[in-house]
């Protein structure tokens, strides 16, 4: 896959123009971020890369959570950063929420020191790529972030391709596992956080491949494709990659981030149906009607078997006052609060996608998710839907009706 494919720049701007730009962007420091859960191989992959630098002068950045930095020990002792070469360690908190502030300070001065051509960051096992990505915006009310002075290049990701499935499957907390380092409070699940991970990258790194069967590759690549359709997918086994699949890449945009997730894809009819030759296929559900609030409750408390990764929005009878967020990634269920334009942001103020709920009774209240399975049996899992909405005679009753089914 090309550095451009699937991107669009939009038309050129003037020459002086593209000059200038050309300049600009030449001034910054190119970064790329490594991603990934414990144990998928980042610091290896690191030190691949650092061995075969190239020439290139390096600055690095390592996160750990714990107070020792484990991983920049590792990279220090496998003797790989040349005398042009920096290390900054970065502990005792995440770069993605604690230690944000002192990521854009480092940032900053190793781009004002004028003497790095590249800068990785190996950011920690429990770190969502998108809030490291959002610090390289030019500024945020008048705050200077990392744009001034960075560019951020490429979003990698590195997979754990033996146990990918396994982990992903769980429906334990971060919290559940001690040494991952999640603070007390934090409530993400291990699933959502890798979906985040993964949804989340221009790169997809898949580590381990040596101990997978050719099948077992070509299914779990099924599923990383499904779950993020612009990705590129690499295979490697200790860590080692063609390095310009990773640095100077130039495939980082942040429009295009924000909608790389698979599941936005499936509602924008970008079905990707090659992926079904490994039984990965995709359901988009959507109703102008709202669930009931009990039926959905024991669809929930059902369960989906087998269920990879769903997402979307749900209108409940009752509670239609706000929107409801599903969220769901491997054995582990959550559900939001949202918020509807109908009813609380006057209609010429609704934004362009919008446009066409306007004329409808409910405004935008509706129901949209996405089911993303292996052997999904699609009839079944639309019927199961379908019962759990309000019946005919139910919807007529309307907004005042409904609030007899929500029992306190």
């Amino acid at each position: 896959m090309g550095a451009d494919k699937g991107y669009s720049t939009g038309p050129a701007p003037a020459a002086m123009d593209v000059d200038k730009t050309h300049k600009t962007e030449k001034a910054l420091l190119p970064v790329t971020v490594l991603s990934g859960f414990l144990g998928a191989g980042k610091t290896t992959l690191l030190q691949h890369v650092l061995h075969n630098q190239e020439g290139l002068r390096v600055a690095v950045i390592v996160n750990d959570m714990a107070e020792v930095n484990i991983d920049a020990m590792l990279v220090n002792s496998d003797q790989v950063l040349t005398v042009q070469d920096k290390m900054v360690e970065m502990q005792n908190g995440c770069i993605c929420c604690t230690l944000r502030d002192d990521l854009i300070q480092h940032v900053t001065q190793l781009a004002e020191e004028k003497r790095f051509d590249y800068l990785l960051i190996e950011s920690t096992g429990i770190s969502e790529p998108m809030p490291v990505a959002a610090t390289f915006v030019t500024e945020v009310e008048g705050k200077a972030m990392l744009g001034q002075v960075a560019r951020l290049d490429t979003l990698v990701t590195v997979v754990d391709g033996k146990n990918f499935f396994e982990t992903y499957g769980t429906t334990e907390r971060l919290v559940d596992r001690p040494v991952l380092g999640a603070e007390e409070g934090d409530q993400r699940s291990i699933g959502t956080l890798l979906a985040d991970q993964v949804e989340c990258a221009n790169v997809i790194v898949i580590n381990k491949v040596d101990l997978l069967k050719e099948e077992e590759i070509l299914g779990l690549e099924a599923v990383l494709k499904k779950m993020n359709p612009k990705a590129e997918l690499v295979r490697s086994s200790y860590g080692k990659i063609d390095l310009k699949l990773a640095l100077n890449t130039h495939k980082f945009d942040f429009a295009e981030v924000q909608k790389m997730p698979g599941w936005l894809q499936e509602l924008a009819g970008g079905h990707t149906p090659e992926t079904e030759e490994y039984n990965i296929s995709s359901l988009v559900f959507r109703s102008d009607k709202p669930f009931h609030p009990e039926r959905l409750e024991q669809l929930m408390f059902e369960g989906f078997d087998d269920l990879l990764r769903s997402k979307g929005l749900l209108w409940v009878a009752g509670r239609d006052h706000a929107a409801l967020v599903w969220g769901q990634a491997g054995g582990a269920v959550t559900l939001e609060a949202g918020a509807w334009a109908h009813g609380s942001v006057p209609p010429e103020q609704w934004p362009p996608h919008l446009e066409k709920y306007k004329t409808r009774p409910y405004g935008d209240k509706r129901t949209e998710l996405v089911f993303i399975s292996r052997d999904l049996d699609k009839a079944a899992l639309r019927t199961r839907l379908e019962n759990a909405l309000l019946t005919d005679e139910e919807f007529q009753l309307g907004p005042k009706g409904w609030e007899k089914f929500i029992k306190d």
